[in-house]
């Protein structure tokens, strides 16, 4: 069952979510878009929110992540932004930077930390090395640095104990196969991901959303499985596919003629409802 762009239902994922209205063009207009590929250096630079490196060591493991915090006086749940195959680049800091906005605790781990040349990670690592290398990473690994993630966020004062994924690209495939392995998961949000096989699906316990480029058909001719195989389980998956719109279209904003412009301004203002909407103390 696959969604059109403007497919939004008042009451998302019917089997059992707390209902909340979308009105597409009004949440577009008062919500900033993350930075594109050609200007997250700069909107970084220019952000006023605390940010942080921490170094994470767990299970004889050790990771690199960046932190966000946001400006508000409660405590706030937690989202891990899960990068591309390109290793953690200032474009997902920048989209760490955005959630923070929006009264996230977003913590962006780097996949590739240990992996590049004397210990290094992504930082020292071109696009071709970082590719390279995070086809060598293993699920197993994967889950385990995710989870570190999670437990040093949600252990931080001024965090609460809700946390949700989302991801771009390889991110994307992996925040859909994270939720088949935490069933405490509040929220998974797939960017142009592909989708777990079958049987994997019948563990997953979160709600998950997914947004795909029209033009991706690699990616999606995963969606349709995947969504009438959640249906039949009675599990929550809402995919949209933006028409035009092609793969990394948040990144690449000003492709597609226009497409990837029209997606990103629906997508992310359906995704910030979605995580509200799942992570915000109800």
């Amino acid at each position: 069952m696959v969604k059109s762009p403007n497919f939004f239902l008042s009451a998302l994922f019917v089997a059992g979510a707390a209902a909340f209205s979308w009105a597409p063009a009004a949440a577009a207009a008062q919500t900033g878009l993350p930075a594109s590929g050609d200007d997250a250096t700069a909107r970084l630079n220019a952000s006023p929110r605390h940010t942080e490196w921490v170094k994470i060591e767990s299970r004889g493991d050790a990771i690199d992540a960046f932190v966000v915090y946001p400006e508000r006086a409660a405590n706030a749940p937690v989202v891990v932004v899960i990068h591309e195959i390109y290793g953690l680049s200032d474009w997902v800091r920048a989209v760490a930077d955005e959630l923070a906005a929006e009264g996230f605790i977003a913590i962006a781990p780097d996949m590739l930390s240990g992996k590049g040349p004397n210990g290094t990670g992504s930082p020292s690592l071109d696009r071709q090395g970082a590719v390279s290398l995070m086809r060598t990473l293993r699920p197993a690994e994967v889950t385990r640095r995710l989870n570190m993630s999670i437990e040093y966020a949600t252990s931080l004062p001024a965090a609460t104990q809700r946390f949700g994924v989302i991801g771009f690209c390889w991110g994307g495939a992996t925040s859909f196969r994270f939720a088949t392995a935490r069933e405490d998961l509040g929220a998974a949000v797939v960017y142009y991901g592909t989708a777990p096989d079958a049987p994997a699906l019948r563990r997953i316990q979160a709600p998950v959303m997914g947004f795909y480029g029209g033009n991706d058909q690699r990616v999606n001719v995963t969606i349709e499985p995947a969504s009438t195989e959640m249906d039949r389980l009675g599990k929550r998956y809402a995919p949209i596919i933006y028409e035009g719109a092609g793969h990394g279209f948040l990144r690449a904003q000003a492709g597609q003629e226009g497409a990837n412009m029209q997606a990103s301004e629906l997508a992310w203002p359906a995704t910030l409802e979605f995580l509200k909407a799942e992570l915000e103390a109800r």
